[in-house]
């Protein structure tokens, strides 16, 4: 597995990132010999970057995660978690409860530090409190040893373009979800110019939340109608040619420039063995071109969430 430099922060991750939310039991149920299965076949693969958050699974998959990692050497993985989001609506990026927060993921993953702390879904508080209160309380964590690098997480690119910016140099990373994909390459030039002032680039939700599958998204996601029809036909365009449309769509986001990591939520050994198969070969050129032709009207086409103020 290739490992890029993240940033400026000195650490090395892999291309393919561990997505921690799905081995929490969010989507399916997972048992905990299933749960370390999968981690150590990510760990055998050369995966080394496993993303989580107390959201995830109400702190189950915090605590699934660190429970699978028990007795892994600390240097054969680097942690990232997040602070700020604790519910569907339950959000506090206040300095008290982010402290706090810290604390008690350290206690479920058990892995002595924190190597990127990260404020999470940052759209749906106050900009200004996460610029002027929360980066700084975590920042003055670092002293402690709990945490060493600092980022930042949301789906609205201007949110996360004007916190970077305004808190710099706090922030070491960013990552954006659903705007690194098939459908979607909004976050590139933003990523670039990242890459150029030292701050690690992070892609998550490679296949759009379901969209980019054969089945589909579930009910709750919020793609307009549009979106969705153009995912499904291009969907059925690639089942007419023998081939499945979340690997194309893997593979072009692995192969996409200026990212650092990659994270795909993964529960199960085959799906580990399928992205770290999609991120070492490139999209078949044709069958690439027909689908990004279906999705040419809806290039683009995004969601809105957080506060309205903040897009």
């Amino acid at each position: 597995m290739q490992l890029r430099p993240l940033g400026r922060t000195g650490l090395q991750v892999s291309a393919v990132g561990f997505g921690g939310s799905p081995i929490g039991g969010v989507f399916r149920p997972v048992s905990t010999a299933e749960a370390d299965a999968t981690v150590q076949a990510a760990l055998d693969a050369g995966i080394n970057y496993f993303d989580t958050a107390p959201y995830y699974a109400a702190t189950v998959a915090e605590s699934v995660l660190g429970n699978a990692l028990t007795g892994v050497p600390r240097e054969r993985y680097v942690m990232a978690t997040k602070v700020g989001r604790y519910g569907k609506d339950d959000f506090d990026f206040s300095a008290s409860r982010v402290v706090r927060s810290v604390d008690e993921s350290l206690a479920r993953l058990r892995c002595g530090h924190i190597d990127v702390i990260q404020v999470h879904d940052l759209e749906f508080g106050s900009l200004a409190q996460v610029e002027n209160e929360t980066l700084p309380a975590l920042d003055r964590l670092r002293a402690t040893g709990k945490v060493r690098h600092l980022g930042i997480t949301g789906l609205p690119l201007a949110a996360l373009r004007r916190v970077r910016h305004r808190a710099e140099p706090l922030v070491d990373t960013v990552l954006s979800y659903c705007h690194g994909t098939l459908n979607d390459t909004t976050f590139l030039p933003f990523a670039a110019e990242l890459r150029t002032s030292g701050v690690g680039v992070i892609n998550a939700a490679p296949l759009a939340m379901e969209l980019l599958t054969r089945r589909g998204p579930q009910d709750w996601h919020p793609a307009p109608p549009a979106l969705r029809a153009a995912c499904a036909e291009a969907a059925a365009y690639c089942n007419e040619r023998g081939a499945d449309l979340a690997d194309l769509a893997l593979s072009y986001a692995f192969s996409l420039p200026g990212i650092d990591s990659t994270i795909i939520g993964l529960a199960s050994v085959a799906q580990v063995q399928s992205a770290v198969a999609c991120a070492a070969r490139r999209p078949d050129p044709a069958l690439l071109a027909g689908v990004q032709a279906l999705l040419a009207s809806v290039q683009g086409v995004s969601w809105h969430t957080g506060r309205p103020e903040n897009h």
